[in-house]
């Protein structure tokens, strides 16, 4: 399956009178699509929230969409697009080895050759015009921002099948995005006890059923008649945002608008590749430009940023090989101790600079970042520091003045010791799952069933062997470091004693 989201933002939606700017960077973005307790809307990010979703608690079949592997519906899109303005192409879409469909080149492609040159007229916006344009008109009152604007326009757009003028398009998604919004809680607690993407999981799964709740109590109870429940509910915004979150792309050319790109998006991901959609000006259309020459008959691939394995199994449904993606990381949660005698002072400072007293940071096998050392320094430090306090929270924030990193000889080894206490109490978790793994799912009778467990499993499995091999690499720098500190501590120490014999 294709997906081209480039980034994904940070705040989809507080108010309605919010703009939408910003985009995040590529380690572990935190998605709030609704400011917490909104409207009495609670979002928890212990347990999936259902409350105050639907009526029904039966989840409906969308009816929308094909099989991810179909290539009939895409054949009718890539049929449509070319009657509706797309040139011809240098590709075309078929079944491949990764990501089930994809575009593969059908001539000679040379390297930082421009290609597809989708035109704005084919792409889906915020300001694409509605089918039903009294339901588009009610959502631009309440100044909705764009990516809840966009869920709500494909939904309705969706539900009108052959008369809307992307029905083509639409019939060409996945009826089911591969995506972590449909795993269920027992399958999130099962297979993803060990990551720390599960809380990432669970906070999208509650952010969405959050901005349907604001929107079905601001606007879609007070127009029933162009906003009936049977159509728009909470199995439809999972869908659309399932969409949204695997698809749409920022285009920078473009003032940064976010959109939906026809065809672009059945291009698959290659961790290895560095070119990205944009909107290019002297074409007028949506293009990319290769990194590297493609013979016909090999797929062609672009990137949907340099994101961590577990990032794209959370957005895409899909995990590289192992040490494939040079942007993998995996996150290490830190914590204060509530037993530190300065416990206090140490909560205040970080709040100072908008931490919690138990943060996450990633790590790569390259090492870790200035702000987890910061943290950490943070947590072993004595009462007689307390006044760098506030400039190891403000480091651990990356809002320090100076750039520079800090160092505390006095009490690096502490510090090294507590972040090396983290990652192996994070690789018992992961050796524990994946030792048990071999044992799940043999209670599964349904070959259905059996089938998607099997997958979700092997997803998993991928996902914690990688990110577990993070940690490993983290373990032994970190064992190296100590053992360097402590023997030069030993050296010290015996050429004190050897300086006090020699007085003697």
């Amino acid at each position: 399956m294709a997906e081209v989201s480039r980034i994904l933002q940070s705040v989809l939606l507080p108010p309605f009178s919010h703009k939408l700017d910003g985009i995040t960077n590529s380690h572990f973005s935190s998605y709030k699509l609704y400011r917490r307790n909104r409207l009495n809307v609670g979002i928890r990010c212990s347990s999936i929230s259902t409350t105050e979703t639907t009526k029904s608690t039966k989840t409906q079949n969308i009816p929308w969409g094909c099989e991810t592997d179909s290539l009939e519906n895409a054949s009718n899109l890539q049929k449509w697009l070319s009657e509706s303005g797309l040139p011809s192409q240098k590709m075309d879409l078929q079944r491949v080895d990764v990501g089930e469909r994809g575009l593969v080149a059908n001539n000679n492609i040379r390297k930082g050759e421009k290609l597809l040159f989708v035109p704005p007229s084919l792409v889906i916006t915020a300001d694409s015009k509605w089918s039903n344009s009294g339901a588009g008109d009610v959502l631009k009152q309440y100044n909705v921002p764009d990516w809840p604007f966009i869920a709500t326009y494909l939904i309705s757009e969706a539900s009108l099948v052959k008369s809307s003028r992307w029905s083509n398009y639409i019939s060409a998604l996945p009826r089911q995005p591969y995506s972590l919004l449909y795993w269920t809680q027992s399958e999130l607690d099962r297979y993803l006890e060990a990551s720390q993407i599960r809380q990432r999981a669970v906070e999208r799964i509650n952010n969405v059923i959050g901005t349907y709740n604001d929107l079905r109590l601001r606007i879609f109870s007070k127009h029933p008649d162009l906003f009936p429940e049977e159509i728009f509910n909470i199995e439809t915004f999972n869908w659309s945002f399932g969409i949204l979150f695997s698809r749409l792309v920022r285009l920078p050319s473009m003032d940064g608008r976010v959109a939906l790109v026809p065809w672009a998006d059945m291009l698959n991901h290659n961790c290895e590749v560095e070119t990205f959609l944009d909107y290019d000006k002297s074409s007028q259309g949506i293009v990319f430009t290769t990194d590297r020459a493609y013979l016909p008959g090999e797929q062609v691939f672009i990137s949907y940023g340099r994101k961590s394995n577990g990032e794209l199994l959370l957005s895409y449904g899909f995990v590289p090989k192992e040490g494939t993606n040079p942007s993998d990381s995996v996150e290490v949660s830190l914590a204060l101790k509530k037993s530190d005698k300065c416990y206090t002072e140490k909560v205040e400072a970080l709040k100072k600079h908008g931490l919690s007293a138990s943060e996450c940071f990633p790590v790569q096998v390259t090492g870790w970042p200035l702000e987890l050392m910061a943290f950490a320094y943070l947590v072993v430090s004595p009462p007689s520091m307390s006044r760098q306090f506030e400039e190891m929270a403000a480091a651990a924030s990356n809002k320090a003045t100076s750039k520079k990193d800090i160092k505390y000889p006095e009490i690096e080894e502490d510090a090294l010791q507590f972040i090396l206490d983290s990652c192996e109490s994070s690789i018992s978790k992961y050796s524990k799952f994946l030792q048990a793994s071999g044992e799940m799912d043999l209670d599964v009778t349904n070959p259905k069933q059996l089938n998607r467990r099997v997958f979700l499993k092997q997803l998993a499995v991928d996902l914690c062997t990688s990110e577990r091999r993070i940690l490993y690499r983290s373990q032994y720098i970190l064992r190296r470091r100590l053992r360097d500190i402590r023997s030069g501590e030993l050296k010290a120490l015996n050429l004190f004693d050897g300086l006090k014999n020699l007085f003697k």
